[in-house]
């Protein structure tokens, strides 16, 4: 397999738009010293360790799902869903992670100035990335060709990990207990 166009643009998504992710936790934590555990909201103390716990599979996961798109697939001979090309793989990206670096800077405006409208644009920007987290799920599973089995079941269950953690815990749970009154 020879290294393929759509590869590169999939490495430098991850690069541009996955450093604007970092950089906004970066710029956030800078810029809002002490109020970090603010973000939280109301999720109870007794549920941190497993949310972290989970944000740190999600995150090992996403790196096994990626790390197998780069090394296993050929761009130019796999299909997902039995028709598309391997870019929806890289639209995908895209999206999860320019509404990613959103959460962090919407949220801290939402504790200094809460508005219904920012609750509603928060909310939506945690929806698109858990739909695109569940979109990576069924395109990963219906990846054709899927071989090696064993680093094609592995990034099934990163994926896996990585739509938990965003499609449950992040668009469900999180906003559910965030503190927002109307």
């Amino acid at each position: 397999m020879s290294w393929h166009r759509e590869k590169t643009v999939l490495l430098l998504i991850n690069l541009l738009a996955g450093g604007s992710v970092i950089g906004s936790y970066i710029q956030g934590f800078v810029s809002h010293p002490g109020k970090t555990a603010a973000l939280w909201g109301n999720v109870p103390a007794s549920l941190l360790p497993y949310y972290t716990l989970s944000m740190g599979t999600a995150a090992v996961g996403y790196l096994v799902f990626t790390a197998y798109l780069v090394f296993f697939v050929d761009p130019g001979n796999c299909k997902i869903f039995g028709r598309f090309p391997f870019c929806l793989f890289n639209w995908l990206y895209a999206i999860i992670l320019v509404f990613s670096a959103l959460w962090m800077p919407l949220t801290f405006i939402m504790l200094d100035k809460p508005s219904a409208s920012l609750w509603l644009t928060i909310r939506f920007v945690l929806a698109i990335v858990g739909l695109g987290s569940v979109g990576f799920l069924a395109a990963v599973s219906t990846l054709k060709p899927a071989e090696p089995a064993w680093a094609h079941r592995s990034a099934w269950i990163g994926c896996i990990f990585f739509a938990f953690q965003t499609a449950i815990l992040d668009t469900l749970v999180w906003t559910a207990l965030f503190p927002f009154i109307w």
